[in-house]
């Protein structure tokens, strides 16, 4: 059972030994985390014209982002994460550069589609090791719930704030700004992560489900907590591919960065708020519960008829994205297997990445074709879909029953 979390249980770990420059390091290199595959899908689209070839590209980052995620965090998992970050760093600039060599010169969409794919892949997992870190630095009880569900809010954050950054900076006289800003700034904040004391002391403890393929992934209460976070990224998929088609449907193409954004605004203080007073408590019961809500909110962007009241559909919208990723981070605890913090947290990100990918793919297909209030009301469906699949096996994560007295 997850704890109720006050504002001092925040205060306590953020101010926790050894925590200040991790935390500042990991926020830069999080900070591009969903900045990367929109410019990227953006910067295509400019480039070609084209929502569905440019949703094709970006699913393929993201697709990238999902396989190299699980890889690096096995490999930190049994070797620190000091070493890995700084051979991912360097491959992450080799291959930003070839990918906007092939954009430029109009190479054919199979070539952007495969580095685009291992653009992701080299992307430094920094958000799986910051997590890992916490269960080093804070005792467990209130204090590390509120480590993860600062870990969640913060990346939840920049899953929001990312996006409408790249729009900002697609907007510049060379749309491929944005790629390069957000690769730059994951760059630098991974070696410096990797730099940190607490970063260089982290070593495995003993990993015992990393040892064959699925590793901790073997578990069941792991990939009932992956379907949630699958489902929830299949749904930001959607989102972030509809709402910048109904901004260019509109004559504002440059609005859609701006309006993603909007999600961010309540997604943090609700998310505090929520984690204060959760419910359901019962984490077998929150997760799907979460799930259906905001299916039932992106849904409901298919409504409005103007940009203004898109924007506020995503502003309710946003109330019950951090309270989900804060709940897939705090499920961890009990789903994970025993030294598998790094890695277990990797199958989360891999779960959302594919669900987004999955979900920019599709909606791309359906805003050409339907348009996006179509797209929303698909996302909706399912949505609800997959709630229902975490409903069926909501068995995986409830508490172990209480031993009868003699």
């Amino acid at each position: 059972m997850s704890h109720s979390i006050t504002l001092a249980d925040y205060r306590a770990a953020l101010r926790a030994p050894g925590a200040a420059a991790p935390v500042l390091t990991s926020l830069l290199g999080r900070l591009p985390i969903a900045m990367i595959g929109l410019a990227l899908l953006l910067y295509v689209q400019k480039e070609t014209g084209s929502f569905a070839i440019a949703g094709l590209v970006s699913a393929a980052e993201l697709v990238g982002v999902a396989c190299g995620s699980v890889v690096q965090s096995r490999v930190i998992d049994r070797i620190g994460p000091t070493r890995p970050m700084v051979v991912m760093s360097g491959a992450l600039a080799v291959l930003v550069a070839a990918e906007i060599a092939a954009i430029e010169a109009g190479a054919p969409v199979l070539v952007l589609t495969v580095l685009g794919f291992a653009l992701g892949a080299s992307q430094p997992t920094v958000a799986p090791a910051s997590r890992a870190l916490w269960a080093r630095l804070v005792p467990s009880g209130p204090v590390r719930d509120a480590a993860y569900s600062y870990e969640a809010i913060s990346m939840e954050v920049f899953f929001i704030l990312g996006p409408g950054l790249a729009g900002l900076l697609v907007a510049l006289p060379w749309p491929g700004a944005g790629v390069v800003a957000g690769a730059a700034c994951m760059i630098v904040g991974s070696l410096g992560f990797a730099a940190t004391p607490a970063a260089r002391g982290l070593r495995p403890a003993g990993a015992t489900a990393n040892g064959d393929l699925l590793g901790a992934f073997r578990a069941p209460g792991m990939r009932t907590v992956a379907l949630a976070a699958l489902g929830f990224g299949v749904l930001v998929g959607f989102v972030e591919v509809g709402v910048p088609a109904s901004a260019v449907r509109a004559g504002a193409p440059n609005a859609g960065g701006l309006l993603l954004s909007a999600l961010s605004v309540t997604s943090v203080v609700f998310g505090v708020l929520y984690g204060m007073r959760p419910w359901p408590r019962p984490m077998h019961l929150r997760l799907p519960a979460l799930l259906l809500g905001f299916a039932g909110l992106v849904a409901l962007l298919a409504v409005p008829g103007s940009l203004w009241g898109l924007c506020s559909a995503l502003l309710l919208a946003g109330c019950l994205i951090t309270p989900q990723s804060t709940a897939h981070s705090v499920a961890l605890e009990r789903a994970a297997p025993a030294g598998t913090e790094t890695e277990a947290f990797g199958w989360v990100v891999t779960a959302v990445t594919l669900g987004a990918a999955l979900g920019q793919s599709v909606s791309g297909r359906i805003v050409e074709s339907a348009g996006p209030p179509t797209a929303f009301l698909v996302a909706g469906v399912v949505g609800a879909l997959l709630a229902v699949g975490l409903w069926l096996r909501r068995g995986t994560l409830a508490p172990a029953p209480e031993p009868v007295p003699a």
